[in-house]
């Protein structure tokens, strides 16, 4: 005979998140307060909320012991819910794919409009684009998948609008996302014909995520978050210029594929010759690392965002 039970934890008084979410975060959700006439309305979304008790509570040092359970259980819901979406799509699941990349990237800078190009033809191609949620490049990739029903007219047009306020520093620049979301709304079977998902932490949450992605899992815990993403893009990371954060995931990733986690290797794609070969020399260290593994001939480096989409979908085609 057996004997089965369970723990009840209830919400917990003074916690203004959820400690048993069934469903990931949407931006409407996390901006359910945001007011476009008033610049200063962000401080009383949900996100903002959160992010002021993370703090409150000790950031990423918790000051108590119920506090860290709290986020314990928010972030396994996270997880919980992260992977029905993946799994949602039964027995032909989309293929994953990851962009990262340095939030300071302008959004006036050229960069910015080729990797959103590189987003809306992989989600386009049936790709789900994940990135670390966040503002610059993250941003551009869910500016892409976001724009996938949508001719290149229509995506510059956005970039120029957004290009008013080109770095999350600017204080309007949740203003102009919204903006640009107000003038090309979305489809309302968005989230199911071309979904989009931004793993962003409320450990770095003085950068509000953007508005751009269908599905947002906002984790506390970073390495949870880092290694997560990672993880599940199996179908290749492309590795768009920044700085230490980015760096740090390339390591990351090529461990992964380096001992084979998971029992498979993915594309690692560097989009700017220049810049992983002279201005952050990544790009030699790495290949010096891959020979002799099976990763190796899934390393590539290229100025032609074209070229990006054509490495993910010949893995697509031939497989790890």
């Amino acid at each position: 005979m057996f004997e089965c039970g369970a723990i009840h934890v209830p919400q917990l008084p003074n916690v203004p998140f959820s400690l048993h979410r069934s469903s990931l975060y949407t931006a409407r959700e996390l901006f359910d307060a945001f007011d476009p006439d008033d610049r200063d309305s962000y401080s009383a979304c949900l996100d903002a909320r959160v992010y002021a008790h993370f703090k409150a509570t000790g950031g990423d040092r918790p000051t108590s012991i119920l506090e860290t359970l709290a986020r314990s259980l928010h972030d396994h819901a996270m997880t919980d819910a992260l992977e029905q979406l993946l799994e949602s799509h039964g027995e032909a699941p989309r293929p994953v794919a990851a962009i990262m990349g340095g939030h300071a990237m302008s959004r006036a800078d050229r960069r910015y409009l080729e990797v959103a190009r590189i987003g809306r033809a992989l989600t386009r191609s049936g790709y789900l684009m994940c990135s670390g949620g966040g503002p610059g490049a993250m941003e551009a990739t869910h500016l892409g998948a976001y724009f996938a029903d949508r001719d290149d007219d229509a995506l510059e047009s956005a970039c120029e609008r957004l290009a008013r306020a080109p770095t999350y520093t600017h204080p309007r620049w949740l203003h102009e996302a919204f903006a640009v979301r107000e003038r090309f709304p979305a489809d309302p079977r968005a989230s199911e014909r071309h979904p989009s998902l931004g793993i962003p932490t409320w450990l770095y949450g003085h950068e509000p995520p953007n508005v751009f992605a269908t599905h947002i899992a906002k984790y506390f815990t970073n390495a949870i978050r880092e290694d997560g993403l990672l993880t599940i893009a199996t179908h290749g990371v492309v590795f768009s210029p920044g700085s230490a954060g980015t760096i740090q995931e390339i390591f990351q990733d090529a461990c992964q594929n380096h001992y084979q986690k998971g029992g498979r290797v993915s594309p690692m794609v560097f989009f700017g010759r220049r810049y992983w070969t002279e201005d952050k020399p990544v790009y030699p260290l790495l290949s010096v690392l891959a020979r002799g593994h099976e990763y190796a001939r899934w390393l590539d480096i290229t100025d032609d965002p074209g070229d990006v989409v054509a490495v993910l979908e010949r893995y697509r085609q031939e497989g790890p």
